[in-house]
C-alpha cells in the first residue's frame, strides 16, 4: 500500500465528541481533509451546527447532533443516527471533557462526579455503544483524548485533581480496552496533549503564559495544526499495528 493510501480516510465514518470547538474542531477538520465523513456531537448543539457549517463550506460531509455524554440514551441516539445516515462507524474520537478547579480538601462530591462522569464514564459509554457496531464489522479505530495531566502529578498552583485523575483513568482504560478488542481488529489508542489554548485551558494559560512556556522545551503552546497529524495517524491504516498506546503531543513538556 502506498504511503498516501495509508493515511487516506476516504469512505470512513468518524464520530467526534466535543467536536465543535478547540481540539475537537481541529481534529474534525483533519479527518475531513483526509476524506472522512463526520458526525460532530456536543452538548451545545448551536456551536456544533456552526462548526458543521464551516466544515461543509470547505467540502466536508458532516452530521451535527446534540449529545450529553453523561446520558446513555443521548449517546445511543448519536450512534443510531450516524449508522442511519452513513451505514457504519469506523472511527470514534472521545474528546468531550470538562474540568473543575478547587483544592482537594474543598472539592464537593458533585464537582468531582461531574468531571469523572464526563471525562471517563462518558468515554466508556461511547466506546460501549460504538463497540456494538465495530465488533460485528470486525474493524474500528478508537482515539481517547487524554492529557499529559494524566501521566503525572501537578504542582500545588494547579488545583484540578478530578481532571488529573480522570485523564489517568482514561489512559489505563485505553490500554485495557485495546487488549480486550484486539481480537475484533479494533485499535484503541489515546492522545495526551500538552498546553493548547482552548476555551477550557484559556483561564489557566492566561494567568502566566510566559511561565508556562518556560516549562515546555519548544517554548510555545500547541497550535491549531499540531494535533491534526496525530489524529489522522491513529484514525488511519498507518497505525494498524499500534494499539494500547498513548501518543504525547506536548512540545516536550513531560520529557523535561
Amino acid at each position: 500500500m502506498h504511503v498516501k493510501e495509508l493515511f487516506d480516510l476516504s469512505g470512513r465514518v468518524a464520530i467526534i465528541t466535543g467536536g465543535s470547538v478547540g481540539l475537537g474542531r481541529q481534529m474534525a477538520e483533519a479527518l475531513s481533509e483526509a476524506g472522512a465523513k463526520l458526525t460532530l456531537c456536543a452538548r451545545n448543539k448551536e456551536r456544533c451546527d456552526l462548526a458543521a457549517a464551516e466544515l461543509q463550506a470547505a467540502g466536508a460531509c458532516v452530521l451535527s447532533l446534540g449529545c450529553d455524554v453523561k446520558k446513555p440514551e443521548s449517546i445511543q441516539s448519536v450512534v443510531h443516527q450516524t449508522v442511519a445516515r452513513f451505514g457504519h462507524i469506523d472511527i470514534l474520537i472521545n474528546n468531550a471533557g470538562t474540568s473543575w478547579g478547587a483544592p482537594v480538601e474543598e472539592m464537593k462530591l458533585e464537582q468531582w462526579n461531574k468531571v469523572m462522569d464526563t471525562n471517563m464514564t462518558g468515554a466508556f459509554l461511547f466506546c460501549q455503544a460504538v463497540g456494538r457496531v465495530m465488533v460485528p464489522q470486525n474493524s474500528g479505530k478508537i482515539i481517547n483524548i487524554a492529557s499529559v495531566a494524566g501521566l503525572r502529578g501537578s504542582p500545588p498552583d494547579f488545583q484540578a485533581i478530578g481532571y488529573q485523575a480522570s485523564k489517568g483513568a482514561l489512559i489505563a482504560f485505553t490500554k485495557d480496552l485495546a487488549c480486550k478488542w484486539a481480537m475484533h481488529n479494533i485499535n484503541v489508542n489515546a492522545i495526551a496533549p500538552g498546553w493548547f489554548p482552548t476555551n477550557m485551558s484559556g483561564a489557566v494559560i492566561g494567568r502566566d503564559p510566559e511561565g508556562l512556556k518556560q516549562r515546555i522545551p519548544l517554548h510555545r503552546f500547541g497550535s491549531d495544526q499540531d494535533l491534526k497529524g496525530a489524529a489522522v495517524f491513529l484514525a488511519s491504516h498507518a497505525s494498524d499495528y499500534v494499539t494500547g498506546h498513548t501518543l504525547v503531543v506536548d512540545g516536550g513538556q513531560i520529557a523535561w
